[in-house]
């Protein structure tokens, strides 16, 4: 099955429930939680006697009740990986699905192998895919709904597709117009995230009526006439508010990505150093920030610092806090051989965010240059923000001797471009030797 989020969906579905909603707060703020289930669903009549549901949004057909997308549902998936595809701006269906399938035969382990996957809680709104661990419910992905193309599934495996266009040549930078027939040519690059869940086709459908019920949304808050904006003009329109992090773009190259064997003596530690990559993270997970002299890690010649680990063993470590992943790496010491998916990554983050004057908020908060919170869906999130780390510079003046205040006043003042090199504040300080490391 594959549905482009512009369609009307398909024969309505008897609704499936997914699980009830716990955690307000971790999905963007519910004002009430019911005890349970069904007094919820009591409520919701309740709510439907008084206010019915908008005749705008009455008819868009799909699995779902309408007014449960505006507030979101959530799906149990796992989480299998992410790659990257090249392609053209309106492909056939059969090449998006052709392409949905190289996807899968990209991130699945071949037959015999361990599968690297990361059990999450798949929230579905109006205004948002959210991709959150299901045990300790931190967000792993939260994408605006406007920045998904179209979607796959496929047996029991869903493709999320992301289009994002790929940078114009130099020459083209000051030119006003662009070339329609140049600019269909154009190649995008498409995001692909994989998961795998016994509700793909509902996943899948449910989402492309998400798609419709936030168009219908749409024009009603602008009072706009459905005949005077097609869906796919509204989806052009948001399309053009791109985002700025490359995170995902660079974890999806294949040159990046590595299978790492290290060798060592049963009872030897591995001999790194790790720290959490961030929250803001795209896909977050553990940074190596120091690894010991003649360690295993550092002796294999293998693994570098600021690499990401994806996964030791064919344990995913994506979306694990830091504690649960310094226990998976110690409880290898009496492994002599240890296979570890890797990320390379500098370890300082480049990160750029565009601020069109000073009306826009930047979004994040800075005490002693470390950045300590970050707005969910603000400029400094789109461009790359990430909590915890320490800045190094700003526009390229190195700021690492430089007063609270004044990097405050160099923050607050900034307009257009502003470029930030920042890297995890535990693993400036080991690399500064404000602290000493402890190996595990």
């Amino acid at each position: 099955h594959e549905q482009d989020l512009g369609d009307k969906g398909k024969e309505k579905l008897p609704v499936k429930r997914q699980k009830p909603r716990t955690d307000p707060s971790a999905l963007g703020g519910w004002s009430s939680v019911s005890t349970s289930w069904g007094e919820r669903e009591r409520q919701r009549e309740t709510d439907r006697q008084v206010h019915s549901t908008s005749d705008h949004i009455k008819w868009v057909p799909g699995p779902c009740d309408p007014e449960d997308l505006i507030d979101g549902i959530i799906f149990a998936a796992n989480y299998l990986g992410s790659t990257q595809l090249l392609s053209d701006k309106t492909p056939s269906k059969n090449i998006r699905m052709m392409q949905a399938q190289e996807a899968v035969s990209r991130i699945k382990a071949s037959e015999g192998e361990p599968q690297p996957m990361t059990e999450v809680d798949l929230f579905i709104s109006t205004q948002r895919i959210k991709v959150l661990n299901a045990d300790s419910q931190e967000t792993m992905m939260d994408h605006p709904l406007r920045t998904i193309s179209y979607i796959a599934d496929i047996g029991n495996i869903v493709v999320l597709m992301a289009r994002r266009r790929m940078p114009r040549p130099d020459s083209q930078e000051n030119v006003e117009a662009s070339d329609p027939e140049q600019d269909s040519k154009r190649q995008y690059k498409m995001i692909c995230h994989v998961f795998e869940s016994e509700d793909a086709q509902l996943i899948a459908q449910s989402i492309g009526q998400a798609f419709s019920v936030a168009y219908q949304e749409f024009l009603r808050a602008n009072g706009i006439n459905p005949e005077d904006l097609s869906q796919k003009e509204y989806s052009d329109l948001l399309n053009t508010q791109d985002m700025y992090n490359d995170d995902l773009i660079h974890f999806s190259k294949s040159e990046n990505c590595k299978d790492v064997f290290i060798e060592k003596a049963k009872g030897e530690i591995l001999g790194v150093v790790i720290v959490e990559s961030g929250w803001g993270s795209i896909l977050p997970t553990v940074i190596i920030a120091n690894m010991m002299h003649a360690g295993p890690a550092e002796r294999s010649g293998r693994l570098n610092i600021g690499d990401q680990i994806m996964s030791i063993n064919g344990t995913s470590l994506v979306g694990l806090p830091l504690s649960t992943c310094q226990s998976i790496i110690k409880g290898l010491k009496n492994q002599s051989r240890i296979k570890m998916n890797i990320v390379r990554c500098p370890p300082v983050t480049t990160v750029l965010i565009r601020r069109p004057d000073l009306r826009y908020q930047l979004g994040f908060s800075v005490q002693n240059g470390i950045i300590c919170s970050l707005m969910r869906g603000g400029i400094a999130e789109r461009g790359g923000v990430r909590v915890g780390h320490r800045i190094i510079e700003i526009n390229s003046q190195s700021v690492v001797a430089t007063p609270h205040e004044k990097i405050v006043h160099i923050l607050s003042n900034a307009v257009g471009e502003i470029h930030m090199k920042t890297m995890p504040a535990a693993m400036y300080r080991l690399l500064t030797a404000q602290e000493q490391p402890v190996y595990i």
